[in-house]
């Protein structure tokens, strides 16, 4: 891949730019378009493979990017650790696994909204019957095979967690070349 040398200020300029990319399935998510939008970050609306948000750095011709950069990373969000627990059953988790497998050549974190749901994962404050140390070992297990990663948020600062997230991923790219 050819990379470009740019000057602190070239890449000040390009993340300006910065475009957080949303699955048009991603619903419930107000709050986080709320605060893209206060701070006036670019979005776009479409299908992606996996993960509920993406991010690129758009075609900006004048510092010789010639098309749209689609970062190799992914962030899956889940409102509370219910919707993990439902995602585990034997209905549903072949679908999440699936999800996981689709992921696994990419940087991807599964967000939770929930600032306790470590806690409450192994204390057993869940809807479901999933016992809390099977839950955990299957998580573990998980984030180990798929290479992935879990962090629990409260969910007033999702949208700045994915914003940092994806803009600091880029910073170290567009200064580096390496992904």
């Amino acid at each position: 891949m050819i990379h470009y040398k740019y000057t602190d200020s070239e890449i000040e300029k390009i993340l300006k730019t910065l475009t957080i990319v949303i699955d048009s399935r991603e619903q419930v998510n107000q709050h986080i378009l709320n605060y893209l939008h206060q701070k006036d970050i670019s979005v776009r609306i479409h299908k992606l493979d996996h993960g509920d948000y993406g991010c690129c750095i758009p075609q900006n011709s004048e510092l010789g990017i010639q098309r749209d950069i689609y970062l190799n990373s992914f962030i899956e969000r889940k409102a509370h650790i219910d919707e993990i627990t439902g995602n585990l059953q034997k209905d549903t988790r072949q679908a999440f696994q699936n999800e996981l497998i689709r992921a696994q050549n990419s940087r991807f974190v599964l967000l939770v909204e929930d600032k306790d749901g470590y806690e409450k994962m192994i204390c057993g404050k869940y809807r479901s019957k999933y016992n809390p140390l099977a839950l955990l070992g299957t998580l573990n297990s998980f984030k180990a095979k798929y290479n992935f990663e879990i962090v629990y948020l409260d969910q007033k600062y999702s949208g700045n967690w994915i914003y940092h997230h994806f803009y600091y991923q880029a910073k170290h790219y567009l200064k580096t070349g390496i992904f």
